[in-house]
């Protein structure tokens, strides 16, 4: 069995310190007098209420233990539900108090799984892999899921807690949480920790710079305590005007799916979902529909320097709608080094029901077609060398209810994934072009 590395455990640890701190920004922006939740721009009125109920559920005292699994999703190590679960934890709350807090690495937790779980392709072959664990269970687009699976895995190896919820969390959340604290210094180490360097700073400081500081390998995360204090000193010691900053940075995470929730409670489920914060596969829409899905099997942390863009045609003018779709892998990075080397993923495209696959380029040959929450999805591995640009083309054909006349597009974000270009070009029947060009953080409808 491959051995994972425990590196990344502490990062995630501060990311869930941040996610909780950040209900005490919502219970005192609630609460306090110096803020009025219709001066908050960008938010409805609507959405603010569904923070605060959130919150409330949280914090509220009413003497209910309250049991959460937390997925620590690192998305350098991107997968289809937000990134690689370096580790979990599980985290207690009473009365607004955090009465348990405990970090489990994937890696030895696994161990006590039974090899008994086929793995999803292509898993066995890219990572050698026998058997389907906890570590890689966040392998589908849809949060609920993931979160199931999870739960499902945790039980296999004979985990004691009945958990309340499960909530997902990816790397971005401390650098967004930075960008509202201001930039860092930690006495006794090296540089600066703001919002564009963070993670990528940490990671190098506990895998490679602690040897020249003379840092001895026990020693070596230490930081991580000290931002993590000096991240919550902000937080508590934060204006009416900082928390207001705070409280939105957190409602973007829930939109950009950085934070994902998934709640037993069926009531505050509803609400979650309604407002987006799931990490669902919309199985309501029904005009035309694309999500691509891309897992990282190389085991490195690649995604740091893979930029991603897409464009999409629909054809119209043809005796049948055809779509052609392509996906632009640009690999920043010059060499191989420790944290990264050729980009290998498997890459799936969700589309319309009913939509029929004709050709790809620039993947393997082994395509893969199946469906799944309503929608068509094919997937194939592609491979990008260092320092290069591979534009991935698949070509379908849309089902007929894809009409001219009335055309939409929905496209899903997918977790972990950051800010992409996105060209949209609709030629209709007469051969008039629409376009489109934007940019796409969230899930967003063309039309």
């Amino acid at each position: 069995m491959k051995k994972y590395s425990r590196k990344f455990w502490i990062i995630f640890w501060l990311s869930s310190v941040v996610f909780l701190a950040t209900w005490y920004v919502f219970w005192q922006t609630r609460f306090g007098g110096d803020i009025k939740q219709d001066s908050f721009s960008g938010k409805s009125s609507g959405e603010l209420g569904a923070l605060y109920e959130v919150a409330n559920y949280f914090l509220k005292n009413d003497n209910q233990e309250k049991t959460f699994l937390i997925l620590f999703q690192n998305n350098l190590e991107l997968r289809p539900g937000g990134g690689f679960i370096g580790s979990f934890g599980i985290f207690k709350i009473k009365n607004g108090k955090l009465t348990l807090s405990q970090i489990h690495d994937t890696g030895n937790f696994d161990g006590r799984i039974p090899d008994t779980v086929e793995p999803p392709y292509p898993m066995k072959q890219t990572l050698r892999i026998n058997s389907w664990k906890l570590r890689d269970s966040n392998f589908s687009p849809d949060f609920q899921v993931n979160a199931k699976k999870a739960e499902e895995f945790y039980y296999m190896g004979s985990g004691g807690e009945k958990f309340d919820g499960v909530i997902g969390i990816t790397t971005n959340v401390l650098s967004s949480f930075l960008k509202a604290t201001g930039p860092i210094q930690i006495e006794g180490y090296p540089g600066t920790y703001d919002s564009e360097n963070a993670v990528i700073t940490l990671e190098r400081q506990v895998e490679k710079d602690y040897v020249e500081q003379g840092i001895e390998a026990g020693e070596r995360k230490a930081v991580m305590s000290e931002l993590g204090k000096e991240v919550l000193k902000r937080v508590f010691d934060s204006s009416g005007s900082q928390k207001l900053e705070l409280f939105g940075i957190i409602a973007d995470d829930l939109e950009n799916k950085d934070i994902q929730m998934y709640f037993h409670d069926k009531k505050l489920q509803q609400l979650v979902w309604e407002n987006g914060w799931a990490g669902d596969v919309d199985q309501d829409w029904n005009k035309d529909y694309l999500m691509m899905v891309d897992a990282n099997l190389g085991a490195y942390k690649s995604d740091y320097y893979i930029k991603r863009s897409m464009d999409y045609f629909v054809d119209f003018s043809k005796q049948r709608p055809e779509a052609t779709l392509k996906i632009t892998y640009k690999h920043t990075a010059l060499q191989k080094d420790w944290m990264t080397k050729d980009y290998l993923s498997y890459l799936r495209i969700y589309v319309p029901g009913g939509s029929e696959f004709i050709s790809t380029e620039n993947t393997d040959k082994n395509i893969q077609k199946g469906e799944e929450f309503g929608k068509q999805y094919f997937g194939a591995i592609v491979n990008v060398p260092l320092d290069s640009e591979k534009t991935a083309v698949w070509k379908y054909y849309l089902p007929e209810n894809i009409t001219a006349e009335d055309y939409a597009l929905e496209i899903q974000k997918q977790s972990g994934i950051g800010n992409m270009s996105v060209k949209v070009e609709i030629i209709q029947k007469d051969g008039i072009k629409k376009n489109f060009d934007t940019i796409i953080d969230k899930d967003t409808i063309l039309q």
